[in-house]
């Protein structure tokens, strides 16, 4: 109880409430403008966190993620362009429901599931997390090898744009990883006597050229005009949700318990989770010929898993140290800043710290009801803003956020460097998040292989001998058999 009080007193101070109030209007922005993400919304926030203590730090990323997943349904919605990538299972029925004359019913209810959702994936974040955190804590080096490998699996085999291609950016993030010092040996790889390589190529600054930068090339390139929007006022937003509560409060059950255990995989994020809940919501639809056409029963349950997956995502995050989306892939970066790192020790040294993650998230989920209310009342003026004024700010947004990282013109050449090459791998088909996962979970993999090869003496059959990582890579070598099995069929998904 003690360890509650003190993360109630670190979490009501006035500084960190007026941090998670300006990051939730920064996280609606950012969210609400076509082609940006969540995770460029939160990874623009890594240079302000330099200068704050732990908890308004991870507080500005928890709510920017929250609102950024929900204001990409606005211009979804609006001008059947997600504003995120998490929205873009239901943009179209969305915008249907639009066209139809809905436009306040499809908002209202993206706003009060996006809520619930999110509640929901708190709630299994503050039910799981200390139990996994004490089976934790006997985990070992090779426990450890089969969840870093599990989770570059389960990044590949549900991701949307095809196996072959996911494997593809896999590989090279893995590549991007081995530069700089042999974790085990001590020896620099890659470096091409460039003392900058030394350290490897930087996280951050990847990870927004890669998903900012690219986005501002495409948006720099295209010239369409940003659509129409299907109307500019928004009348009232919370006439008939107690209608589609009642009818179909089962897919918000399904689709917050979907997206949570979606989020809980490393490797996977809100964008799979919505994909694989709509899916979902149309194979066990009594109306499946509905969805297309404006049905909100898919939207309910896809707009409830996004949001749920939030609050997975961050249990293999404070549990492990590993990373459930990109997300919380940055998160891990802030702990280490911080000088805490994210295992299942951090439950014990900083238990403060961890409640007071827990009711920021609460916070920022209830607070997504009245800022997102007037975010929709105000979209009309927040899309229109002129491309010409936009992207050279978030440009300079990134620049900061990559000099800030390395405190050298380094970290802008890689985010530049990785701008467009994220930029001609979405050009080409090739997911980008499994390039970002590659490098992430790279470091772990072969560190935690080597350390263990090194205790086995060389024997592979010790990675199975301890209960955990035998059933970790049973698991592991089935879904890789199991791709493999659809491989040699022929299947059409395995070979895109």
């Amino acid at each position: 109880m003690s360890a509650i009080a003190a993360a109630a007193a670190l979490v009501f101070d006035p500084y960190v409430i007026m941090v998670v109030i300006g990051s939730a209007i920064f996280g609606i922005f950012v969210g609400a403008i076509p082609g940006l993400t969540a995770t460029m919304a939160t990874a623009l926030l890594v240079p302000i966190t330099f200068f704050m203590p732990p908890v308004p730090a991870l507080g500005a990323i928890v709510t920017a993620s929250a609102m950024a997943i929900f204001a990409g349904d606005i211009p979804g919605a609006m001008l059947r362009m997600p504003g995120t990538p998490a929205s873009a299972a239901y943009t179209d029925e969305s915008y249907a429901m639009a066209r139809k004359g809905q436009l306040e019913l499809n908002l209202g209810v993206n706003l009060v599931f996006s809520v619930a959702g999110g509640l929901v994936g708190v709630l299994f974040l503050i039910l799981a997390a200390p139990w996994l955190a004490e089976a934790a804590l006997n985990f070992s080096s090779f426990e450890y090898f089969w969840l870093a490998f599990l989770g570059l699996s389960c990044a590949t085999l549900i991701t949307a744009s095809g196996r072959t291609r996911a494997i593809l950016a896999l590989l090279m993030g893995l590549a991007v990883g081995c530069v700089g010092i042999d974790p085990v040996a001590g020896h620099p790889r890659f470096t091409f006597g460039n003392v900058d390589l030394m350290s490897g190529i930087s996280f951050i600054p990847t990870m927004i050229g890669a998903f900012a930068v690219s986005e501002l090339l495409r948006g720099s390139i295209s010239t369409e005009a940003m659509g129409v929007m299907v109307q500019e006022r928004v009348g009232a937003l919370f006439k008939g949700i107690g209608e589609v509560t009642r009818r179909y409060w089962r897919n918000f059950l399904r689709g917050s318990v979907v997206g949570t255990a979606i989020g809980a995989l490393p490797g996977a994020g809100a964008d799979i989770a919505a994909w694989i809940s709509y899916a979902m919501a149309k194979r066990f639809s009594k109306e499946p010929e509905k969805f297309g056409t404006g049905h909100v029963e898919g939207v309910v349950e896809s707009t409830s898993s996004n949001n749920s997956a939030l609050g997975g995502a961050w249990i293999p995050a404070l549990v492990f140290g590993i990373p459930g989306d990109s997300i919380t892939a940055i998160v891990i970066g802030v702990l280490y800043m911080k000088g805490m790192n994210p295992g299942p020790t951090v439950f014990l040294q900083n238990p403060q710290l961890i409640y007071a993650v827990f009711m920021i998230f609460v916070a920022a989920n209830l607070l997504m009801l009245p800022l997102g209310w007037a975010a929709i009342k105000g979209a009309g003026r927040l899309l229109r803003a002129p491309r010409r004024i936009l992207l050279p700010i978030i440009l300079l947004f990134c620049i900061v956020g990559s000099f800030a990282i390395t405190n050298s013109a380094y970290g802008i050449l890689v985010m530049l460097v990785f701008g467009v090459i994220g930029w001609l791998m979405e050009e080409n088909g090739i997911p980008v998040a499994p390039l970002v996962l590659g490098i992430v979970l790279g470091e772990l993999l072969e560190q935690s292989f080597l350390t263990s090869m090194m205790k086995a003496d060389g024997d592979p059959t010790a990675f199975f001998t301890r209960p955990i990582a035998g059933t970790l890579g049973v698991l592991t070598l089935l879904i890789w058999a199991v791709m493999a099995w659809r491989a040699l069929r022929g299947s059409p998904q395995a070979r895109t």
